[in-house]
């Protein structure tokens, strides 16, 4: 069986070292695709406000739901399928996901509605500016899928796994809380686990050999781009635990 450490130092790390940018001060790429169908831009517009996350102020459970639950966070939810999975799973547990993209947010609310989904906040836009107002040590978990790879050096700063974020992930953790990540861009896999060994303070990697990377969690559903990405482009895909220390 193939052990962590082989797996970690059989990698190419030699594109990525300490210094790279360690924050991100912007949203890039684009925030719209095709145009909303009616149906869609009903509930952008009529849903939305209803369940979104406070402009300003602490983000809390309190606030959010009125009441103390265990609280999640998604970053980048795409189309809303696996935060939609999760808060279903787990009806007494409050779920918060950020997306930039208006598609997005709108299939998500498709899965809101069908579902009956009471337990879930949405933000369209910046999912570190929510994050920064979220208190330390709130949350239970946090979900980063398949973020975009930025695959150029040059575009490294804009990469969702850098030292800053990664900082703030373990800031907003409690102890033992759990950071889920996922990727099927090589690229990514070797700049997230650069960027992962240098906070082995913070974060342990849940790991117990290949199966561990390899096979899809308990609790983590396959969503539609990694489907298409598994099955339509033929990408390896891999799963990461990280617990809180």
């Amino acid at each position: 069986m193939e052990t962590p450490r082989a797996f970690f130092y059989g990698l190419r790390m030699t594109a990525f070292k300490e210094g790279d940018p360690t924050t991100l001060n912007r949203l890039y790429g684009r925030s719209q695709g095709k145009p909303l169908r009616a149906g869609q831009q009903e509930l952008v517009d009529k849903l939305l406000p209803q369940i979104a996350v406070p402009a300003e102020g602490p983000v809390t459970s309190e606030v959010l739901f009125g009441d103390s639950r265990p609280l999640h966070f998604e970053i980048g939810f795409g189309g809303g399928e696996h935060l939609a999975y999760r808060a279903d799973l787990l009806p007494d547990h409050g779920f918060i996901g950020a997306e930039p993209f208006v598609n997005g947010v709108a299939q998500a609310l498709v899965h809101v509605r069908d579902g009956s989904l009471a337990n879930v906040r949405l933000h369209w836009g910046d999912a570190l500016e929510v994050l920064a107002r979220i208190p330390d040590g709130s949350l239970t978990m946090l979900y980063l899928l398949h973020p975009d790879p930025w695959p150029k050096a040059k575009h490294a700063k804009r990469r969702m796994m850098n030292d800053g974020p990664v900082k703030l992930f373990a800031q907003k953790l409690k102890p033992g809380g759990e950071f889920r990540f996922g990727t099927d861009h090589d690229v990514y896999l070797r700049h997230a686990l650069m960027v992962m060994q240098r906070h082995t303070d913070l974060f342990e990697w849940q790991v117990n050999g290949r199966e561990s990377w390899e096979i899809r969690p308990s609790g983590w559903c396959e969503t539609r781009y990694e489907h298409k990405a598994r099955t339509v482009y033929g990408h390896e895909v891999w799963y990461f635990r990280f617990r809180r220390r």
